[in-house]
């Protein structure tokens, strides 16, 4: 049994804190709203995961200081864009000793830093004491204890077995890795790519026009992921192209459900305003495409859906400047 924090009472949060609790461990949640954790104390997240019933080893606080007091380990589960304002104020609570995990997938506005990068130089957590976690893991099925596997991420092996030993359980089977790059990557731009899958839908195309985008996205992904180092076995795994497929193509995933809107002709901001959680595809967009700028990559499908989000050109304009594109070689 291991005493462990959760920042973040969303759907992600609640669902691996529910996996850490099934593991047989004591999960403390910290959320910010009183109402929410007041659910989670009565054994529900009725705002994000309504009709699930949590185990009842998680509780939760509002209170940083309580919700880390005697933890092992420390799982951060909040918006990509808001971790480094948060983390300024729990960075002394963090401490050497423990490991450190990151559930979330983007790359930070202004600086284009991955989200192990921000918490080592926010919180001055070594490297080595941070793991991150991807996969095919959508909330809605993981809390219904559906069969799912992800890997966990780590430079150090050791950190990274121990952090999979605690969400191990009976229907989540954890594989651990030390490409922390890869993993990253892969969870971040699947993102966007699943924002233009769901436009393709919200257009009316379907099966063909969804596994070219999802092909071409992966590829793009890839190129991206080798250019900063990564393995590009890891885009052929869970954390790459299991991922991917769960996010493009599920009617759980909200980057995808965001995109079917806008295929269907709503602005960002009328979707934004329609959907409570995050679509971290359109806030990360843009940083994704910086970055790979930066290292000289093509990334057709990231630069046209950041011109859908952010310059209001429409997803059937998008559609029209992929497919006339110079003819290419595959595999370049």
């Amino acid at each position: 049994m291991t005493q462990i924090a959760v920042f973040g009472a969303g759907s992600w949060g609640t669902a691996f804190a529910s996996i850490l609790a099934a593991g047989d461990n004591d999960v403390r949640v910290w959320g910010r709203r009183q109402g929410l954790v007041d659910q989670l104390n009565a054994g529900v997240n009725d705002d994000y995961l309504p009709g699930v019933a949590l185990p009842s080893r998680i509780s939760a606080s509002t209170d940083p200081a309580e919700v880390t007091d005697g933890a092992e380990i420390v799982v951060l589960s909040v918006p990509s864009q808001s971790l480094r304002d948060n983390l300024t104020g729990w960075a002394p609570l963090l401490g050497q000793d423990k490991i450190v995990v990151s559930l979330m997938k983007g790359i930070e506005l202004g600086t284009t830093k991955r989200m192990s990068q921000v918490i080592h130089e926010v919180a001055g957590i070594p490297a080595e004491r941070i793991a991150v976690v991807s996969g095919p893991n959508l909330a809605r099925e993981i809390v219904q204890q559906q069969p799912a596997a992800t890997v966990v991420a780590c430079p150090d092996v050791d950190a990274a077995t121990s952090v999979a030993a605690a969400c191990s359980t009976s229907f989540f089977r954890p594989y651990t890795s030390t490409d922390v790059v890869g993993v990253e990557l892969g969870g971040a731009v699947k993102n966007v790519i699943a924002l233009a899958v769901g436009m393709a839908a919200g257009l009316g195309f379907g099966d063909n026009t969804k596994a070219s985008i999802i092909t071409r996205g992966l590829a793009e992904t890839t190129r991206l992921a080798m250019a900063l180092g990564a393995d590009p076995r890891t885009m052929a795994g869970l954390a790459g192209v299991g991922d991917l497929i769960a996010t493009c193509m599920s009617p759980l995933s909200r980057n995808h459900s965001f995109g079917v809107k806008l295929g269907e002709g709503l602005s960002v901001a009328e979707v934004t305003e329609q959907t409570r959680q995050t679509a971290e595809g359109v806030k990360s967009c843009a940083s994704i495409l910086d970055l790979a700028r930066a290292h000289g990559v093509e990334v057709p499908i990231t630069e046209q859906v950041t011109r859908v989000v952010h310059e209001g050109v429409s997803p059937r304009d998008m559609e029209g400047v992929l497919l006339s594109r110079a003819r290419k070689h595959e595999t370049e």
